[in-house]
């Protein structure tokens, strides 16, 4: 229970209006909210349900293209939406922090971690340069970021997606706020670090008291967290209730579909015949960024029409792996082989129908989409390179498209990635690269961003595709329940090498390599103990434990 239950948040008659096709159209209709000191509130539904529109509210904030119509947010007090500007900027940083959802998107890369987590304490004035940079260490340990002494004074571009979520929740917390918006702040986590980011989240809640707003489409995750959870779709309440009762006994049925697990189980294909040809081979390939060896001896193959599930904590290499097989990041040693013959180790040597044939989905849609072309036009743009299309014929295959990706044409062909949500964007991720026509495509955490249900749809989608075209994929995730919806085989790795490989039905079955039993014991379950539970088991008594308590991940 909080320590100090007073009221922190109110939230009343909350509307918030966008801007789209010349007129403005309400996307929240009349919201309430009440947060009290040191009580964690979970803001979960779909993709476009309007929890991070609510979250950004909260802090007196909208998007551009959006405003507050009516209601009142109080913070403390302080009605955020009548205040001046300088008012709320006082607040943001100090009392009032924000955990986005793309890390990658939200840092500098002009500037060092460290700069960037010094910046709000030195503003504020609440601590010297030497003390906040010390803070900032202590905070990069607790989070189990590697060489936490040192890694502060690399680029944002220099670290791993997890890495840099994790750098960014220490930020957040650089000045002790009254309030923190983690908006989906383990989404690009693997499961390990997962386990240590949510304690850590919770020892600093409830250590200092503080309020947050979580948000989330990670049932499992929110069990973990939150003191009462709130359902929203379409930017209406659907009900609210404390985290028990609302895991136990849903009222509604769109609540109770939430919580339904994923019902998706693709059947498992037979392993290809002795000797057959991989689509693409992974042969010892070793690499390196600068002097730093990342990758050592790694082996693999991927035949046609068959799904390759890579796993593994962050920084083990999965996804430096995918940019040596498309050329972004040549091997040092080692090949890549695609039906037989040897690619080019760099893109740009090449063809370009070796480029068409492999192409790859981000994790990060908010870097990956350009912010200043339209979603017609960014998925139009490989239809225009690799199949010469052009006029109405690009116009009708850029509109089927968005259909399989389940975005209305009409709706979505000339609004920015801005407009739209995460899930959306890594939608239209997906829709760029199916462009291609491609035999084979990287998917490199392509529902991390996505709820349940949206999840599920996409893993039919790209199902439907593998056997209608043939299509062969590799699967960057640390999503074991992705894994076992749609995999053929499994490999694992860590630190740089492939620690296990094989059939997904022998991979979850024991005896594990103790990685990989690590991965599976360390999946979320909808059990609000879950979490101390499994700290208890492994010996963790605080947060500052848990690093020793799991295998050393990157």
């Amino acid at each position: 229970m909080p320590k100090d239950q007073s009221v922190l948040l109110e939230i009343r008659d909350l509307r918030i209006e966008g801007y789209s096709d010349e007129q403005w159209i309400e996307i929240i209709h009349g919201i309430d909210l009440t947060l009290h000191r040191g009580e964690v509130v979970g803001l979960i539904g779909e993709s476009g349900a309007g929890k991070s529109t609510i979250g950004l509210a909260a802090m007196g904030f909208t998007r551009d293209g959006c405003r507050i119509s009516d209601g009142t947010v109080e913070f403390d007090g302080m009605d955020l939406t009548s205040a001046t500007q300088s008012e709320r900027r006082a607040l943001r940083g100090k009392r009032i922090a924000y955990v986005a959802q793309s890390a990658a998107a939200s840092f500098n890369p002009a500037h060092k971690l460290i700069d960037q987590h010094t910046e709000a304490p030195l503003l504020h004035k609440l601590m010297t340069k030497a003390e906040s940079q010390a803070d900032a260490v202590e905070l990069y340990r607790r989070l189990r970021l590697p060489n936490p002494e040192d890694i502060g004074f690399r680029y944002p571009h220099q670290v791993s997606g997890g890495q840099l979520q994790r750098a960014m929740t220490a930020m957040a917390m650089s000045c002790r706020p009254d309030l923190i918006i983690f908006d989906e702040p383990t989404t690009a986590l693997d499961v390990t670090t997962q386990i240590e980011v949510l304690a850590a989240i919770r020892d600093i809640v409830e250590q200092f008291n503080t309020a947050a707003l979580y948000i989330t489409h990670d049932l499992a995750v929110v069990a973990q967290m939150c003191d009462r959870i709130k359902v929203f779709l379409k930017g209406d309440e659907v009900e609210e209730a404390a985290t028990r009762e609302m895991l136990e006994h849903p009222k509604e049925e769109y609540t109770k579909s939430l919580w339904a697990v994923r019902s998706f189980q693709r059947e498992q294909k037979p392993r290809p015949p002795e000797g057959s040809t991989p689509l693409v081979s992974i042969r010892n390939i070793s690499a390196a960024y600068g002097d730093v060896k990342v990758l050592n001896d790694v082996s693999f193959d991927i035949h046609p029409g068959m799904t390759v599930a890579v796993v593994g904590e962050s920084g083990s290499g999965k996804s430096t792996t995918a940019r040596c097989i498309t050329g972004l990041l040549p091997p040092t040693e080692g090949e890549i082989m695609f039906n037989g013959t040897a690619l080019p180790p760099r893109y740009q040597d090449r063809t370009k129908d070796q480029l068409r044939q492999a192409q790859m989905i981000y994790q990060m849609a908010d870097t990956a989409l350009n912010p200043k072309k339209t979603i017609g036009e960014i998925i139009g743009r490989p239809l225009q390179f690799y199949a010469g299309l052009r006029g109405a014929d690009l116009k009708k295959r850029v509109d089927e498209l968005l259909d399989q990706i389940e975005l209305e044409p009409s709706k979505y062909y000339h609004r920015l990635p801005s407009e739209l949500s995460g899930g959306q964007k890594q939608r239209v991720g997906i829709a760029r690269s199916l462009a291609a026509e491609p035999s084979f495509i990287i998917c490199d955490e392509v529902t991390s961003a996505l709820d349940q249900l949206v999840a599920e749809g996409i893993l039919r989608l790209l199902d439907r595709l593998q056997k209608d075209l043939g299509l062969a994929y590799m699967f960057i995730t640390h999503d074991l329940a992705t894994v076992r919806s749609i995999a053929d085989e499994v490999v694992v790795m860590k630190e740089g090498k492939v620690v296990e490989a094989g059939p997904k039905d022998v991979m979850f079955r024991p005896p594990h390599h103790p990685y990989t039993d690590l991965l599976l014991s360390s999946v979320p379950e909808m059990d609000p103990d879950w979490l101390t539970n499994l700290l208890n088991e492994r010996g963790v008594d605080n947060v500052g434990e848990a690093a020793a308590a799991s295998s050393g991940g990157n």
